[in-house]
């Protein structure tokens, strides 16, 4: 969650840094802060709240010691940075990153939690260590430290060795997820890295290397790249990058090309990113969709260490995810149980390990993370390979750990997505959750390869289907404008319309921080109607009248109910559907597609409608209060 960068080089380290802090901003932060090593000197600043906060108070800085930079920090070659998301210790200036060593030489930064924390601070302050902050992240600092003062006492050489060497010593000490930045006045032109269950990566330019925890933030410099593996300690200079495990036995990262550019990363013209990111909600489908069929009719997942024979020995399947991945799992449910009819649960991955479920050899869990970070699922993940299960990994982002840990693989191909709240994240799961079902029915000879084919096809008709939606959307963001002061939502659906009125009610909270809630519309009865009110905005998912009748005909019924007790109906429904028009204050119509498919379309004008209530609210759309875009923490 934690933005992350590190610069060796010949350039002042500053600039560079404070840019690949601001690339790496919409990963949710609390505070910012940077220490660069200048003249034999750290020199550092932080503080609570936006990058702005630090860049201004930077300037006064400046204006107080007469700097040279503007920025009233010196033009040293060699820094680190860091946006903090709080986990110890309060969001303040004293909690922000980098954390120093008593001797004021040694500044590290830190993504994830210490889980030993409380041993170790207790270690330190019965050694006589003062403690400055209320985080696990300056245990490292101080350890760090100790370690390179006993390692010089000890007669070692003061090099950039000796600082990864005594990373190595620190990581050993430590339990838990973290990424290590760090630097040492006493060794100028050096950054050390290590990483546990959290990202890191590292920029390869000429002159010149980078850190960070997203090649966001090295991708204006540089598009050449080195992906770490689990448990590794990397060192930079300005010519070298050394690569050891914690043990200090030589290791090797998986170099790689970025493929997409800096441009990528930005708004486009676009107020917001998450409204961008939503119009490019076709493209990602059909990239997700690309070159998944084979000339023979079989589908193609990224990467497979599964065999068929072993697919076809599944006998139950867990979904397993969190937030609004969740939601693209509960929609999968009813995908993969109607093409396979192998028995399938969702399971929120915070929850999955602790109430030991059953899993054995033929049960399948397909774990689903954009960031492939997730820590939560993460530990489900390794839950379920200690139980001999097998893990496929829905993910976006290449080389994450997910990936690497599961036995199959499929890509979402979805891009950079900056926004914190998911729009194209959640489609491209529903894309390769639709694909994950067909693979699995025509392994198993449950579908015929001209019967996936038509599911395929049918797939890649949704993006001009919903070009054609956006094309016209104005109307529901006028209609965001007039609910931006309702007191609540709710959102009703059944069938595929559930996870998709879940999906539009966390959509509303995380950006316009209302109270919002998505019901299974055949629950109304059993409570829930008692929260309707006059006027109360009441958004209902209405299934396809062909494909589902009984289903459209009770969803119908359920309208009339809320309306008859002075509910505000949004209706959405397919074109040509005009049963419900008699009930709809406000009636949204979306493209005809197949019933399991339809959330693809149905849950595009709740993206925007949230995004707009969020705007009209004078709510930051893309960097939600409280929230991180990658939780790399339990």
């Amino acid at each position: 969650m934690c933005g992350i960068v590190g610069y060796a080089g010949a350039r002042p380290a500053l600039e560079i840094v404070l840019d690949g802090l601001r690339r790496l901003e919409y990963r949710g932060y609390d505070s910012a802060g940077v220490a660069i090593v200048c003249d034999g000197e750290l020199q550092t600043e932080k503080k609570a709240g936006k990058l702005a906060n630090l860049e201004k108070l930077l300037a006064e800085r400046e204006a107080a010691t007469d700097g040279a930079n503007g920025l009233g920090i010196g033009e040293g070659p060699t820094g680190i940075g860091h946006t903090r998301w709080a986990t110890h210790g309060g969001p303040t200036d004293r909690n922000a990153h980098p954390h120093q060593a008593s001797d004021g030489d040694v500044a590290v930064i830190h993504n994830g939690i210490i889980e030993n924390f409380a041993k170790l601070r207790a270690e330190l302050e019965d050694a006589g260590v003062q403690f400055r902050s209320d985080t696990d992240t300056e245990c490292a600092a101080h350890l760090l430290a100790a370690a390179l003062t006993e390692l010089r006492a000890a007669g070692e050489e003061n090099s950039p060795q000796l600082l990864a060497k005594a990373m190595q010593q620190v990581c050993l000490r430590l339990e838990g997820a973290f990424t290590l930045l760090a630097v040492d006045a006493a060794i100028p032109g050096a950054v050390v890295g290590a990483r546990r269950n959290s990202p890191l990566v590292v920029g390869r330019g000429q002159g010149e290397n980078y850190l960070a925890s997203d090649v966001a933030a090295f991708i204006e410099h540089t598009r050449e790249a080195v992906e770490l593996g689990q448990d590794q300690i990397v060192l930079i200079t300005a010519d070298t990058i050394e690569i050891t495990d914690f043990d200090g036995q030589p290791a090797s990262g998986k170099d790689f090309h970025v493929d997409w550019d800096a441009s990528a990363a930005e708004k486009g013209g676009y107020d917001w990113f998450m409204l961008k990111e939503i119009e490019e909600q076709p493209q990602a489908i059909a990239d997700t969709l690309l070159g998944r069929l084979t000339e023979n009719g079989q589908i193609m997942l990224d990467e497979v260490r599964i065999s068929d024979e072993d697919l076809r020995d599944v006998d139950k399947i867990f979904i397993v995810a969190c937030g609004t991945a969740y939601h693209s799992g509960m929609v999968a449910k009813y995908a993969i149980e109607h093409w396979t009819r192998i028995p399938c649960e969702v399971e929120l991955a915070s929850e999955f390990r602790y109430r030991d479920p059953v899993l054995d050899r033929s049960t399948l869990v397909v774990v689903i993370s954009q960031s492939g970070e997730t820590m939560d699922t993460l530990m489900a993940l390794r839950h379920a390979k200690e139980q001999k299960a097998r893990v496929l990994a829905v993910c976006n982002t290449n080389g994450s750990t997910i990936p690497r840990e599961s036995d199959a693989v499929l890509y979402t191909h979805g891009g950079p997505e900056i926004a914190v709240a998911s729009t194209k994240a959640f489609l491209t799961q529903l894309v390769a959750c639709y694909l994950i079902g067909l693979h699995l029915a025509q392994v198993r000879g449950i579908k015929y390869a001209d019967e996936v084919a038509a599911v395929v096809a049918q797939l890649h008709q949704v993006p001009e289907k919903l070009r054609e939606l956006l094309g016209r959307i104005e109307p529901v963001r006028e209609l965001a404008r007039e609910l931006k002061s309702a007191p609540t939502v709710l959102f009703i659906g059944r069938h595929v319309g559930y996870p998709v009125a879940l999906e539009g009610a966390l959509k509303l909270k995380e950006l316009a921080y209302m109270h919002a809630e998505g019901f299974a519309a055949g629950e109304l009865k059993h409570g829930p109607i008692a929260l309707i009110d006059e006027g109360t905005p009441v958004i209902c998912i209405v299934p396809s009248a062909a494909g589902r009748s009984m289903l459209h005909d009770k969803v119908v019924s359920n309208i009339q109910e809320v309306r008859a007790r002075g509910a505000r109906t949004i209706v959405i429904a397919e074109e040509g559907d005009r049963a419900v028009e008699p009930y709809a204050d406000h009636l949204i119509y979306v493209p005809r597609t197949p019933t399991l498919l339809a959330p693809l379309v149905t849950t595009v004008p709740l993206q925007v409608l949230a995004a707009e209530i969020a705007a009209a609210r004078g709510h930051d759309v893309d960097q939600p209060r409280n929230l991180a875009k990658s939780v790399t923490v339990e």
